[in-house]
């Protein structure tokens, strides 16, 4: 027989266990939900984190328009009516496909337009300045006088 302090001891060391296991358990149960309630960040975060591509020189002839229009932030209905080309139908062709069918005797107008028009839209109007201003401090610091 097992003599009743060495039993105490013994129930007491696996109440502790299971109290430790408890402890422990709520605190993951915890952090699951924390877990499970965030989910992946809206696309409109996604996007504008991305700095948007400047360089027109990267534009090539497998691209469609949309696809230009996320990559260089420009409206795609600018670039369809700068082509003269309804957008209805036309979305998923590449810029050699639309070259292809809508002006088949000017090889690499489409792109050479789609180039013209992502610089004209990313132009700094001539009335403003390039970047911020800083502004002036708050306090006039006084002229030395000698």
């Amino acid at each position: 027989m097992v003599p009743p302090r060495q039993r105490t001891l013994i129930l007491g060391l696996i109440l502790l266990g299971f109290m430790i296991a408890g402890f422990f358990g709520l605190r993951a149960l915890h952090a699951f939900r924390e877990f499970r309630r965030h989910g992946p960040p809206p696309l409109e975060v996604v996007f504008t984190e991305q700095a948007p591509e400047t360089d027109v020189e990267l534009i090539r002839d497998w691209m469609t328009i949309p696809y230009i229009s996320k990559t260089y932030r420009v409206p795609a209905r600018a670039l369809f009516e700068a082509l003269g080309i309804s957008p209805r139908g036309n979305e998923d062709k590449s810029l050699a496909q639309l070259n292809e069918e809508f002006f088949p005797q000017s090889p690499q107008i489409v792109i050479e337009l789609v180039k013209a028009v992502i610089r004209a839209e990313r132009a700094v109007p001539t009335g403003l300045p390039p970047f911020p201003t800083v502004p002036p401090p708050l306090t006039a610091v006084p002229p030395v006088v000698p």
